[in-house]
């Protein structure tokens, strides 16, 4: 039997400390919405926020001076009526937040007159099976599927499109007798004549997804984009951080969470107006 390499032993050790922490984490997060759900059913409404760092970064204290809106909008909420969680995690794209399990984790404890709000995108592009983040769903909203092996843990995964994991997680959710709702993508710190730069992929393959299936819509790349517009190119600048042009500040992360409570106030016949202040 020919000797182990060490580059090799390496590669498997990182996959292994890779699978075990992302079980540990899951496991925490599923104990911990068990137990809450059990003492504040009948009491609260939940209203979960699911996304990736644009929504809730790091730990959700602000590390590196970058915020999510998911940190912020709770406080726009009745905390005598809503009991809002922030379930977004960095790095996650629409796929990998459920192959992770963070979904069904959220769907454990969801319930009858509880809201979703999802928010992906971000990470929804780059590598489909190989490198170290293969996370990337297929475009579009249509039924096109590739099945292959990733090779961060060796198993066998179907992907399918960014679409229809939005659908998944809407029929999912109203499985369960929750509202889903769905926001388009932050915009990025990027400008081209200058005007801040509109996604023209998720954002439209998610209005799209929320037209046909009938759900609440809010169009957070368009409406956050007309307010960068107006600030203009030097002002928006303190709304990001130096890293890059895609994680919020503080100042950013609360506009853009302000932007979420209102849109929800022009829900028509939506319910989660009520649990606003």
């Amino acid at each position: 039997m020919a000797p182990i390499s060490v580059p090799y032993f390496i590669d498997i050790m990182k996959r292994i400390i890779y699978i075990l922490c992302a079980l540990l984490a899951l496991q925490t997060t599923v104990v911990t919405d068990a137990y809450a759900r059990k003492g504040k059913k009948g009491k609260k409404t939940l209203v979960y926020v699911i996304g990736d760092s644009t929504v809730k970064n790091g730990k959700g204290k602000g590390d590196r001076g970058q915020w999510g809106w998911g940190s912020f909008v709770g406080e726009y909420f009745d905390e005598t009526k809503a009991d809002v969680r922030n379930h977004a995690i960095g790095g996650r794209s629409s796929r990998t937040f459920i192959t992770e399990g963070r979904w069904d984790a959220v769907l454990d404890s969801l319930g009858k007159d509880d809201y979703v709000l999802i928010q992906f995108g971000h990470n929804d592009g780059g590598d489909i099976f190989t490198g170290n983040r293969p996370r990337a769903s297929l475009k579009g909203v249509g039924n096109q599927d590739t099945t292959g092996i990733v090779e961060m843990s060796g198993k066998t995964e179907t992907v399918v499109t960014y679409g229809a994991y939005l659908r998944r997680y809407i029929r999912e959710a109203r499985e369960k007798g929750a509202q889903p709702i769905l926001c388009t993508l932050i915009p990025r710190n990027r400008w081209k004549d200058g005007k801040i730069m509109r996604d023209d992929k998720h954002a439209v393959w998610a209005r799209q997804v929320a037209r046909e299936e009938g759900v609440p819509c809010i169009d957070l790349n368009t409406l956050i984009a007309d307010i960068y517009d107006e600030m203009g190119q030097e002002a928006v600048k303190t709304c990001f951080t130096e890293a890059d042009w895609t994680h919020t500040s503080e100042k950013g992360a609360r506009i853009n969470a302000r932007v979420v409570s209102e849109q929800i106030q022009q829900i028509p016949k939506c319910k989660l107006r009520k649990l606003l202040k």
